[in-house]
């Protein structure tokens, strides 16, 4: 097969993520590059194996490129308040429009991509080369020609191509050549479906536009955001709609798998599942703006995938709820920017994170806040919840960055399962419901004492990112977010000098100092952007609100051309990195953007739950540095 493929052959640089767009129907997902090629789809689900997998390794892993013959000026954008990707191609022959979308359906077995070729000026020669390649770039489908076009089959996956444009088949690839004039219009439509189903086919291009365009405008109509970055907020909340699984309400972290969190390096996940830590922020992010049908859609989610013995509670899932997912490699890709090894599956799936505890408990505050339709039975298997994590607290576990180095006695983790009892607390109190509140009072109390004994270090004037250590930890930001640290309380402020000393590099913050942590992976990392976001939101906590908008823009700016971000940015090679788009950074974005526009954006909202004492029995005493936990 790699002689067929030609997958040992030396290929160009990759595209960089920048010049990707993002197409999708909330089934799946697909990624369009500058240059009119789509190199990146999954179908029929985001987690389904690729056809189109050119973005991990060259064309000659299947591709689907529509561009002009000759080379000219290239501009896009997105057709205003929709996810309807238009690239502008001005030739020496004349300009024409590339129109790349993907009609909505709650069906798996009916996935469409549509592309219109429309002409504005002149007589532009155009080329389509269109290479399939199942299971990731390694399967070479039957392919037969119909009056239609073409159809390929290869085992459980068919795809039937649309087009009234000659098509040609040579070298195991479909080529065709056509001339676009003023005021016409050529489209093509590719159609998945099951092998052992019927093909289904989109009659009209232009309604079926038409109809989409429709949709998401009036989707984006229910936008509440109103502050100075409505372009920004509502390009990312459409972003964050398309990440989502509709059959479901789940939404994936990312689209796509494996690329690279620094070029060539090995840190390359797999990040087509939801987590449960992005819950609350990204409950918050939903309801902030006006979402709440997405935002019961996910809080539901949650508690199907969660549902079960509270010991099991995973801290990845698939989109469906699936709890195995195991983690493997695919050999034949070269991996992005040659970036290996190429993984499917997360092994962080079978990892012991005590953070997601507080994170599950926090969202369904919230939920229970915004008045949100009511799942009582979620209170019963909350308080069961409980009972795990006041047996377990005071485990290693591997942290909010899935670490794969030795366990460790985590702050961040600690601090969570103290927001678990807190929120456990306030929602007794504040809805009526019944539950042992006094001890769960007794075990907040002391999750506090051991947190504010072992992972604050009074030489660094800091809290650090594990006990016994002095390393740092960008999830720190978020300890006056959840409620732990008041925003005047001086440890606050010095656990944001200490990151900014440490961890702040060309002006965006690490996760941590990969140098200084065995996470089990090795190797540096980019800077990541939602952890450059929390500083913005510290910064306003503390009242820096010049940093706070300063450091935003500067956020704003690593967008590309249409307002997408990855999961990181690398300073030197001056190029977004990790997966693409992340939806964790377009939440850091919306949730951010809300916090510099009023009072009561989602970090006032979380941290205004509890007003927690900062006088001496919770001060480490003076002198002492952060020692082991048990």
């Amino acid at each position: 097969m790699a002689d067929v493929l030609g997958t040992g052959a030396s290929r160009a640089r990759s595209k960089p993520l920048e010049d990707y767009g993002l197409i999708g129907n909330m089934v799946s997902a697909a990624l369009v590059a500058r240059d009119g090629s789509i190199d990146w789809f999954c179908a029929p689900r985001f987690d389904s194996p690729a056809c189109f997998a050119a973005l991990l390794g060259g064309p000659e892993h299947g591709r689907w490129l529509v561009a002009p013959v000759e080379p000219g000026r290239t501009t896009r954008r997105y057709l205003p308040g929709t996810a309807i990707l238009e690239t502008r191609f001005e030739t020496a022959a004349g300009v024409v429009t590339l129109t790349d979308f993907m009609p909505l359906t709650h069906d798996e077995d009916k996935i469409e991509v549509v592309r219109i070729v429309s002409g504005v000026s002149g007589a532009v020669p155009m080329h389509m080369e269109f290479i399939l390649r199942f299971n990731y770039g390694e399967a070479v489908p039957w392919v037969r020609r119909r009056d239609y076009g073409l159809s390929a089959i290869s085992g459980p996956d068919a795809v039937e191509l649309h087009s009234r444009v000659p098509l040609s088949g040579r070298n195991m690839t479909t080529h065709a050549d056509f001339v676009v004039r003023a005021g016409e219009d050529v489209s093509f439509t590719l159609s998945y479906h099951r092998s052992h189903k019927m093909a289904h086919f989109v009659e009209d291009h232009a309604e079926s536009l038409h109809q989409t365009t429709l949709w998401w405008r009036e989707w984006s109509r229910r936008c509440t955001y109103r502050g100075a970055h409505h372009e920004a907020v509502m390009r990312s909340l459409i972003t964050l709609k398309l990440l989502t699984y509709l059959p479901t309400g789940g939404i994936v972290a990312a689209p796509t798998t494996s690329i690279p969190e620094a070029l060539g390096g090995t840190r390359n996940w797999d990040y087509r599942y939801g987590w449960i830590r992005d819950s609350t922020l990204t409950l918050y992010a939903l309801l902030d703006c006006g979402y709440r049908e997405e935002a019961a859609a996910w809080r539901e989610w949650l508690l199907r995938a969660a549902a079960g013995h509270p010991q099991q509670l995973d801290v990845v899932y698939g989109i469906s709820g699936e709890r195995w997912l195991p983690e493997i490699e695919i050999p034949w890709l070269p991996g992005y920017e040659n970036s290996r090894p190429v993984r499917v599956g997360n092994g962080a799936a079978e990892q012991l994170q005590l953070d997601i505890y507080g994170e599950l408990m926090d969202a369904l505050h919230a939920a229970r806040e915004a008045e949100l339709s009511s799942l009582e039975e979620s209170w019963q298997f909350q308080k069961a919840l409980l009972e795990h994590v006041e047996a377990v607290w005071q485990t290693l576990d591997n942290g909010i960055w899935e670490v794969r180095g030795p366990p460790r006695a985590f702050t961040h983790s600690r601090v969570m399962c103290w927001v678990a009892f807190d929120r456990a607390i306030r929602s007794a109190e504040r809805h009526g419901l019944d539950g042992p509140v006094e001890r769960w009072r007794r075990v907040r109390d002391a999750i506090r004492r051991d947190v504010v004994s072992n992972g604050f270090d009074a030489g660094k004037n800091s809290f650090v990112q594990h006990y016994g250590g002095d390393a740092l930890d960008a999830s720190l930001l978020l300890m006056p977010q959840v409620g732990f640290l008041k925003r005047d309380d001086p440890r606050l402020a010095g656990t944001v000098a200490a990151i900014e000393r440490e961890l702040l590099h060309d002006g965006f913050v690490l996760r941590y100092a990969t140098e200084e942590v065995d996470d089990g992976v090795g190797g540096r990392e980019g800077a990541f952007l939602a952890c450059s976001f929390w500083l913005a939101d510290a910064y306003a906590m503390l009242g820096r609100m010049d940093e706070a908008n300063a450091l935003f823009e500067r956020l704003l700016g690593l967008r590309n051309d249409l307002g997408l971000l990855a999961e990181e940015y690398d300073p030197v090679a001056r190029r977004l990195v990790g997966n693409f788009p992340q939806g964790f950074s377009h939440i850091g974005l919306v949730n951010t953007a809300c916090n510099l526009a009023g009072a009561e954006g989602p970090a006032d909202q979380r941290a205004r739950r509890v007003a927690p004492r900062n006088g001496p029995s919770d001060r480490a005493p003076a002198g002492t540095k952060a020692s082991a936990g048990q």
